[in-house]
C-alpha cells in the first residue's frame, strides 16, 4: 500500500501540476521542458523529479486528469428532455468551459494536433460511445420532426468548433477586438440564435 501524501508533498504536487499546465497549454508538448515547469512550479528540477519521472509522466496525468471534465457536458443530454433545450444547453456548457478552463482546452487541443498519441485509446474507445450515443438520440429526435434535419455528428463537431475557439483562439480574438475585451462577451446569445435556427423543425 502506497502511503499517504504529506502536506508538503501534496502542496508541491499542485504546484507541479499547476505550473505543468501553464506550461504545456502555452508552449504545447514538445516546446515545454522539465526545467520551464520547475521553474514556473518554484522547485528544483531534482524535486520535481522526485515527484514524476519525466514530462510524458506529468503530462499524461494532466490529461488523464481532464478527460473526465472534458465529457461531461455531453452526458448531460438528456434523452428525456425537450430536444432544442438539451442541445442549447450543452453549447452554453461548452462556451462555459472555454471560459473557465482555457488552459486545459489548449492542452487537449495540442495532444489532439499531435495525433492524440496519448489519449487515442480514450478517443476510440470511451468517447466514441458517447458520441456515438448521443449522436443516434439527436438522429432520432430529427426523425421525429422534433428538431431541423441536422446531420448529428457534424452539430456536435460544430459545437466543439465553435465554442472551444473561444479558448483556444483567445490571443487572435483579443488583437482584434482590442485589449481589455472580453472575446465571449455576446458569444452566448450569438450561438443561442445561430443553433436555434439551426434546430428549428421543417416546416410541415
Amino acid at each position: 500500500m502506497t502511503a499517504p501524501r504529506t502536506r508538503i508533498q501534496r502542496r508541491n504536487h499542485r504546484l507541479i501540476m499547476d505550473a505543468a499546465l501553464e506550461v504545456f497549454s502555452q508552449h504545447g508538448y514538445r516546446g515545454s521542458t522539465l526545467d520551464q515547469i520547475a521553474a514556473r512550479a518554484g522547485l528544483s528540477k531534482p524535486n520535481l523529479l522526485y515527484y514524476f519521472e519525466s514530462k510524458e509522466a506529468i503530462h499524461r496525468e494532466l490529461l488523464t486528469d481532464l478527460l473526465d471534465t472534458w465529457i461531461a457536458p455531453l452526458r448531460r443530454i438528456d434523452p428525456a428532455g425537450e430536444p432544442r433545450a438539451e442541445i442549447l444547453a450543452y453549447v452554453h456548457r461548452k462556451l462555459a468551459m472555454a471560459r473557465e478552463y482555457p488552459r486545459e482546452s489548449r492542452l487537449f487541443a495540442g495532444e489532439i494536433l499531435q495525433g492524440a498519441p496519448r489519449i487515442e485509446g480514450f478517443i476510440r474507445g470511451e468517447l466514441k460511445t458517447l458520441v456515438d450515443e448521443k449522436a443516434a438520440l439527436i438522429r432520432a429526435w430529427a426523425a421525429a420532426g422534433r428538431i431541423g434535419a441536422v446531420q448529428p455528428y457534424h452539430l456536435i463537431f460544430s459545437i466543439w468548433a465553435l465554442t472551444q475557439h473561444y479558448a483556444d483562439f483567445d490571443a487572435q480574438m483579443r488583437m482584434i477586438l482590442g485589449d481589455g475585451q472580453d472575446p465571449t462577451e455576446g458569444a452566448e446569445a450569438h450561438l443561442t440564435r445561430l443553433f436555434e435556427r439551426l434546430l428549428a423543425p421543417e416546416p410541415r
